[in-house]
């Protein structure tokens, strides 16, 4: 069984990591063309192309600036425990032991922007570039069409490694789009989380992005390969709902 999550706009670059382990990203050489224009840019210009604020677009400026090779534990990060935001939050990396991070290295995958595919031990540099960033590049008219079929590729060498033929998809559509569906050799499972509200279960933002890092460390503590083991999550008041479930569709509600 192999998971893909997307990145977080929010990092973390000022804890240490409580790990030693790290690899190399496997794209960095698609990474260093992407980088070579955006060191390109002026902030102003990476603002308007990313609909980001000025502050953020000088803040950008500096990351594409900075970034350079070779990546070392003391420039770089491991990416699962650079990435920061509410997925990360629910995953909760950094309490892993080093066993659990080891099989994440074989169960998980980060798509990214920048990157494209990052195992979660990869050390990054820090960045923001959105997969749904229109940045026409080497005859792509976005990220979508620069990465997708090297991102299919890797991403389906991964489902082979994992050895079940079944993905977890926890990822966001923008990132998930970044994947051929049609070429890629895997039975695709997406979860979904509901609250309810007002007296209808529906998928809240917030809650459903902690929720897939909850899934995902669910899946890792418990070494998972099989979909129906899926149904037994339960983490902050989730349960599987077999009424609005699928078999491609699993959905887990709570009440709060």
């Amino acid at each position: 069984m192999l998971i893909v999550i997307s990145p977080a706009k929010s990092l973390d670059y000022t804890t240490a990591p409580g790990t030693s382990n790290f690899t190399m990203p496997e794209m960095l050489e698609d990474s260093e063309k992407l980088i070579g224009r955006l060191q390109k840019m002026s902030p102003k210009q990476l603002s308007k192309l990313m609909g980001i604020s000025a502050n953020l677009g000088e803040l950008n400026f500096q990351r594409f600036q900075s970034w350079q090779l070779p990546f070392t534990p003391e420039n770089a990060k491991q990416a699962v425990l650079a990435f920061n935001g509410d997925v990360y939050q629910g995953l909760a990396a950094e309490t892993l032991s080093e066993d659990q991070l080891q099989l994440a290295q074989t169960k998980l995958r980060i798509l990214s922007g920048l990157y494209g595919v990052l195992k979660p031990l990869d050390i990054i540099q820090p960045y923001r570039l959105e997969m749904g960033t229109a940045m026409k590049y080497y005859g792509s008219k976005n990220l979508y069409e620069f990465w997708n079929p090297a991102i299919t590729k890797k991403i389906n060498e991964a489902v082979a490694e994992s050895g079940s033929g079944i993905l977890v998809n926890l990822a966001s559509n923008e990132y998930f789009k970044s994947i051929d569906k049609k070429k890629l050799k895997a039975e695709i499972v997406t979860p979904e989380f509901k609250d309810l509200k007002n007296g209808t279960y529906k998928m809240i933002s917030f809650f459903a992005k902690k929720a897939r890092g909850l899934m995902t460390r669910f899946i890792l503590e418990n070494n998972i390969s099989d979909v129906d083991s899926l149904q037994a999550f339960d983490l902050e008041g989730y349960n599987f709902n077999p009424r609005l479930s699928k078999p491609e569709n699993p959905v887990f509600t709570r009440e709060n």
